[in-house]
């Protein structure tokens, strides 16, 4: 039975990873070779040798995955049984991981958060635009009715017939119905979802450091 760090057991599982994946590559199981000849490889082995060298590279992959699996089964098990107070909520390790996958757009699909925050900001380009296109094109009408009361020459002393002008400005301009103050909205999500982040890192972190597990 051993016992390590979580920190030092995902370091060893990530190390297997690359190992037993280096060493499947460059194993040689099997050879062709002359009834006649003795030696497999262009002389590199003798055939005892290369039958040798064959079951130890076999059996050495079979070891390091059975390694792999025990430390990654140790992990997982100590993942679902260790908890930690996030944002003042109780989380296992493996929600924890989960929940933080999730926050970073791991999984687009269920990272309903940055789904939410994209619509929000795109519902908000989309009225701000509007607003601006119509008001402007409501000002560049306003300004045409001014010149039309107005002569291009004449000046007209009494303002009241200018008055329809600003009634027509009143009531046709563009304004925005914001009852959730969206843009607050978003700054306020975005500022959570960091800090959620942050903690939910942290948590993981010092809880790797300072969990042992048995394998």
């Amino acid at each position: 039975m051993e016992k390590m760090l979580v920190t030092q057991a995902l370091d060893e599982r990530d190390l297997l990873v690359k190992k037993i994946s280096s060493k499947i590559k460059s194993a040689d199981f099997i050879a062709a070779i002359r009834h006649n000849e003795e030696r497999v490889f262009n002389g590199q082995f003798a055939r005892k040798e290369f039958e040798e060298r064959a079951a130890s590279q076999f059996q050495q992959i079979k070891d390091l995955v059975a390694r792999y699996e025990r430390i990654d089964a140790a992990i997982i098990n100590s993942n679902a049984n260790t908890f930690v107070e996030v944002a003042d909520r109780k989380y296992s390790i493996a929600a924890a991981i989960a929940l933080r996958s999730r926050l970073k757009g791991t999984s687009a699909i269920t990272d309903f958060d940055s789904l939410l925050i994209q619509k929000m900001q795109q519902a908000y380009n989309d009225a701000i635009h509007i607003v601006d296109v119509q008001n402007q094109r409501v000002q560049t009408s306003a300004e045409s009715m001014r010149n039309s009361i107005l002569g291009k020459d004449s000046k007209v002393k009494d303002d009241s017939p200018l008055d329809v002008v600003d009634v027509y400005v009143k009531e046709n301009s563009f304004e925005l119905i914001d009852p959730l103050s969206l843009k607050q909205k978003m700054e306020s999500l975005m500022e959570s979802r960091s800090a959620l982040l942050r903690e939910l890192d942290t948590a993981i972190k010092v809880s790797n450091a300072t969990t042992m597990i048995e394998f």
